[in-house]
């Protein structure tokens, strides 16, 4: 889950579209764009949470509706993009998912980790959680 954390936005690096895309009306996938690349270094465990990171956001509005309201009004733009709050019928193909709750703890942390100035650790903190990743999608 760490490993997912550190990696959920690498989709956004990974196309040619300008930063402010949503602001454009568009929406740069990049959940299916990280989960693709990230699929040829990571194993299920890293790369669903990433690639239901939005669905997680979609899901969220529905079954917390209380969480619209935190949302950023660049995060609302592009949920708008990426289908708006999922319907019953969405909520319950997601929550069927064997991934999703990974997916919903993935973007609350994201959402959490959105203060500016927070101080993290460095990258070399991390390496311990990337290289045991990196085995299990070996093993």
């Amino acid at each position: 889950m760490v490993t997912a954390a550190l990696l959920h936005d690498v989709g956004h690096l990974l196309h040619d579209l300008p930063d402010d895309a949503p602001a454009s009306g568009v929406d740069d996938r990049h959940e299916a764009l990280g989960d693709q690349w990230l699929r040829r270094h990571f194993g299920p465990a890293v790369t669903e949470p990433v690639r239901l990171h939005v669905d997680a956001k979609r899901y969220l509005c529905v079954v917390e509706p209380a969480y619209f309201d935190t949302l950023s009004p660049p995060s609302v733009r592009s949920l708008e993009l990426q289908g708006g709050p999922f319907t019953p019928d969405e909520v319950r193909a997601f929550e069927a998912l064997p991934f999703f709750e990974d997916a919903v703890r993935l973007r609350c942390w994201d959402d959490a980790a959105k203060v500016p100035g927070l101080r993290t650790p460095d990258p070399e903190h991390f390496r311990a959680h990337l290289q045991a990743a990196l085995g299990d999608a070996r093993s």
